[in-house]
Formats: C-alpha cells, structure tokens, sequence
C-alpha cells in the first residue's frame, strides 16, 4: 500500500506483474491440515506401540520368518563357523574327538592328538612310550592319507610324533649342564 500526500483515502498497491503462486484455496487447506493430522496420528500410533512392545520384552516376530527368529544351536553354529571361516579348524576339531574311530581302538589307547597347526598343517600326537611312537611313526603316511580322505585334500601334510615326556629335573649333584633330566633318553 501506498500512501497518498493529497489527504484522501489510501490506494491500493499495484502489483508488477501477474503473480507466480495463487493462494491455496479451502480445499487444498483441508488437504494439508489432513495430511499433517494423519502423519502426527502415525507417529503417536508408532511411538506406542513401541513402548507396547518394550513392555513386553522387546521386537516379536510376526507370521513371516526375518532375522529375528530363533534358530536351531546347531544351524547357528555352522552359520558362525562359515561366517568366520573356522570350517579346517572345526574339521580338524572333529578328528581329534573321533580319534579312536579314525585309528583304531588299540592306538588310540596309546596315542593322543595334542595340536593342529593350520599353517604348516601338522598334527601333533603324543604317545605314552618310545614302542608306541616308533610304531605311529611307522603308520603315519597311512595316517595322513586317512586323515585327508576325511578332511579334504592336503588339510595335513604330517605327524608329527612325540615319545612320552618325562619330569624336569632341575636340581641334584648329578645333573649335566645342557641336560634335560630323564627325558634325555626317550624317543
């Protein structure tokens, strides 16, 4: 509006050209006062039936399977070991609690698997007496091939055999420096 000096009634402004945007009409009003109604009544509705479901214990699964639902020990087990690619070690895991059905009931008795190293793929077992660990060492390419047919081609590639240890002596009048006591003479 403008102002008129001559002392008469005010006049109205002129606009510079034809506007861009008209004015929303009782309708579209209506239109958008609804929108915003029903997108507040959704956000009420979710923030509660959030607190409904911490009320109670938590997230529920509804009809249809998602990542949420509970699952067999024994399918989540194989889902971690692929997800962290532990299948030799597990594999090999195995084969140390099958062991008296891998080598027989009789060298089983004698002989027990102690450690896998995965990076050189060596097993190592030991025996309870020299006898038996010469005999081991004999049967351990037959072994090997055993050990492979169960686990998967070149999973190990030796065994590594040791004879009993026995204890430490470090003290006495008798010890040899450099010895390591009774063990000195086993296999």
């Amino acid at each position: 509006m403008t102002e008129n000096t001559s002392g008469g009634a005010p006049e109205p402004a002129q606009s510079p050209g034809p506007s861009k945007s008209p004015e929303p009409s009782g309708v579209d009003l209506a239109r958008v006062a609804l929108r915003a109604a029903k997108d507040a009544a959704r956000a009420r509705g979710d923030v509660a039936q959030q607190k409904k479901q911490a009320r109670r214990g938590g997230l529920r699964s509804g009809a249809r399977a998602d990542g949420r639902d509970p699952m067999a020990l024994g399918s989540a087990i194989n889902r971690l070991i692929t997800e962290r690619g532990w299948e030799a070690p597990a594999a090999v895991g195995g084969v140390m609690g099958r062991w008296p059905q891998i080598v027989g009931e009789d060298v089983a008795k004698h002989c027990v698997p102690e450690k896998y190293d995965e990076d050189e793929r060596v097993l190592t077992v030991r025996c309870d007496s020299t006898a038996w660990a010469t005999n081991l060492r004999l049967l351990a390419p037959t072994l090997v091939a055993r050990l492979n047919e169960d686990l998967g081609h070149g999973r190990v590639t030796l065994i590594k055999v040791q004879g009993p240890g026995g204890p430490a002596r470090r003290y006495g009048p008798l010890r040899a420096p450099g010895s390591t006591g009774p063990g000195d003479t086993y296999g």
